[in-house]
């Protein structure tokens, strides 16, 4: 299915409060509930039935899971007991650790949790087979609905569930999310950033630790004490690796949650810990800190207390912040307000949000390495106008996020490669064209290419304006994305590529006979061979006086001209509505054809007599109109074949289809100027 560029202009960020509700019924969570309240019966949800399709897409399930209800698997089900808490998580067989992390991190903080979880559900007397939780997907809050009935095998859940065998909210959110992503099996590997971000609307940033700033503790610091989520993992250098222990009791390339970060007085000095749990419930860090080690017996009970200290086989451990370094390699941060890391002083970001899409033969144009079609790719400028408070710069974070891949990965789609580039303006409006890259380095870009959902990155930049494109790094590759624009003040952001414009030179009167040039006289004598005594030509015979024409011009590679084209030249230039050609109405759509072989040839670069679809833009800008992404997708979806050529007939049409709907409009305009005029006339 192509991807349609919609709507780019600046969006606020969205509030939780107004979740759309998801539901194919198009009703809510509470009129769903009230009506299997009304008529007795448990909800099931047909839009993630209890069937192996709603388990893998790629396989059969390993072994037989029965879909079973929380009270089909326990006496008393609860949907929260004692709290929710990170202890609530434990993992099943299914490889989402990343979102087990997160769901840990969701833990720490009760607004955010409540949020997500709302907590008026439980399996009371208002029982109806029915929960719902909130999520937030690329700028917008979603409400999902899912029926209670979770695959378990031998009585017991197979996947997420909580160390207290009675409490199912943890296993009913990982349902929640797999319904949102399309499956269970969609939700098998991937970065808990991304589950933190569709937790709160926060903005991540990925920290490489053994290439941290030195103040990374206090980073690590400040970000939680501003309840920010956070999480960490061990590099893998191949497959195999993934999952392998390490001598201290780590795993590779798992994701862990940090829980917790403090200094403790040990032998007369200073030593900072950090915890981290991991989200099997069990295997921990066996070295310094660890939960038995000889280090605690120095610390008092009430320093221990202080700590949570306790020696359980739960997942979660202490360790020396410098051993941390030195075993693992990513922390991952998700700021709930995106200053978390900055100075102390609390304030509030302006944000901004475009949305958009790439789209093959028009907008995706990928990475600079590909000049040719570089310039293509959706344009946002970004005007800073406000340095930060004591500074001379202006802070902001881009993060480009792709839309929908998760869950299209039962149709064979994986995470694009994505980035962006920054550069300054050159002060003009409208899309930056080609010779712009080939000349301009950019001012700033995203760290890398990767095939992750968001790239994020933070900058200081000078004052002024500043075109930012976002990219997949190959070329032709299709896809939403969602552009957010964190900046310290207010700045400003536009759509390069919004603004429709027509520009079209007077309307051209035919010569008068006795002026003819030799081309008139030609043009006539061959008029008069085929259309009669009239000198009117139909369709058919249009098509064989152009293509005569056009196969004795010696600089064009055309193909012939269709019937089709013929057909919406005469509906063009036909004044009399009789469908036929007059020689004056001809002469006049010559000059226009003229023109319009010119514009051909110049942007049929290798003279094949076909040209790219991505020089549309270009094209038809020289025959005066300048088109949104939008419009340019429908046209080249319309026009261009498999590798993105548009042969001269179909730009031809092109053009008749454009000319004849900015004919339509100017007659509607006059009409509704008319009626103004006349309203207020009376």
């Amino acid at each position: 299915m192509p991807y349609l560029y919609r709507d780019s202009k600046p969006r606020p960020p969205a509030r939780p409060a107004g979740a759309r509700a998801t539901h194919s019924s198009g009703k809510g969570y509470e009129e769903l509930r009230q009506e299997c309240l009304r008529t007795g019966v448990l909800f099931e949800d047909s839009d993630f039935p209890a069937c192996n399709s709603s388990l893998f897409f790629s396989e059969n399930p390993p072994i037989p899971f029965i879909w079973k209800r929380p009270g089909d698997i326990v006496k008393d089900p609860k949907f929260i007991l004692g709290g929710a808490t990170r202890t609530d998580i434990c993992q099943g067989d299914l490889g989402d650790c990343w979102l087990l992390a997160a769901i840990a991190s969701l833990t720490l903080n009760e607004k955010l949790l409540a949020r997500v979880v709302p907590l008026d559900q439980n399996f009371g007397p208002d029982y109806a087979g029915i929960f719902h939780f909130q999520f937030w997907q690329h700028n917008e809050w979603l409400d999902v609905v899912i029926d209670d009935r979770l695959p378990t095998f031998k009585g017991r859940l197979v996947f997420l569930h909580s160390a207290e065998l009675n409490e199912f909210w943890s296993a009913l959110l990982e349902k929640a999310y797999a319904k949102l992503n399309g499956s269970y099996e969609s939700l098998k590997g991937g970065s808990t950033i991304e589950a933190m971000e569709d937790f709160t609307g926060g903005i991540g940033e990925m920290y490489d630790v053994k290439a941290a700033p030195d103040n990374f503790y206090e980073i690590l610091e400040k970000a939680l004490k501003r309840c920010s989520m956070v999480g960490c993992s061990i590099d893998t250098s191949s497959a195999a690796e993934s999952e392998a222990r390490t001598p201290f009791g780590l795993v590779k390339g798992h994701a862990y949650s940090v829980t917790g970060i403090e200094e403790v007085s040990y032998h007369g000095r200073q030593v900072q810990l950090i915890r981290i749990r991991n989200p099997w419930g069990q295997v921990e860090w066996n070295g310094p800190w660890s939960d038995n080690s000889p280090e605690w017996r120095s610390l008092s009970p009430s320093e221990q207390r202080r700590l949570s200290q306790a020696a359980r086989d739960d997942g979660e451990f202490w360790m020396k912040f410098e051993d941390f370094k030195v075993h693992f390699d990513k922390v991952e941060i998700c700021n709930l307000t995106p200053d978390a890391l900055e100075d102390s002083t609390a304030h509030k970001w302006e944000v901004t949000i475009h949305q958009g899409s790439w789209v093959r033969g028009s907008t995706a144009g990928g990475c600079r390495n590909f000049l040719e079609t570089f310039w293509t790719n959706p344009q946002i400028k970004l005007h800073l106008t406000e340095k930060d408070d004591g500074q001379d710069d202006c802070t902001f974070i881009a993060a480009l996020m792709q839309k929908g891949r998760r869950k299209l990965k039962k149709l064979g789609a994986e995470m694009l490669t994505i980035g962006y580039s920054i550069y300054e303006s050159p002060g003009r409006d409208g899309h930056l064209g080609k010779d712009f890259f080939r000349y301009h380095p950019s001012k700033a870009r995203s760290k890398t290419y990767i095939n992750l959902r968001e790239v994020s990155n933070r900058f200081k930049l000078p004052p002024g304006d500043y075109v930012l494109i976002p990219t997949t790094f190959e070329p032709h590759q299709e896809a939403d994305f969602c552009l957010r624009i964190f900046s310290e003040k207010k700045a400003i952001t536009e759509d390069l590529d919004e603004n429709v414009a027509i520009d079209l030179p007077e309307p051209l009167h035919p010569t008068p006979s006795p002026q003819e040039t030799e081309e008139e006289k030609q043009f006539r004598a061959l008029f008069e061979q085929i259309s009669g005594k009239d000198m009117e030509i139909s369709a058919e015979e249009l098509e064989y006086v152009l293509n005569a024409v056009l196969k004795k011009t010696k600089n064009i590679k055309f193909k012939n001209l269709s019937l089709i084209s013929c057909r919406n030249i005469i509906s063009l230039m036909d004044t009399s509505g009789n469908g036929k050609l007059e020689f004056s109405e001809f002469k006049i759509f010559w000059e226009k054809m003229k023109k319009w072989i010119n514009i051909f040839l110049q942007f049929d670069f290798d003279k094949s007599g076909s040209m790219s679809s991505y020089e549309l833009r270009g094209a038809l800008k020289a025959a005066g109109y300048q088109l949104n992404n939008y419009l340019l997708q429908l046209i080249v979806l319309r026009y261009s074949d498999e590798q993105f050529q548009i042969e001269f007939d179909d730009f031809l049409n092109c053009l008749i289809r454009l000319e004849n709907a900015n004919r339509v409009f100017q007659a509607l305009s006059v009409k509704n100027k008319e009626f103004i005029n006349l309203n207020i006339g009376e």
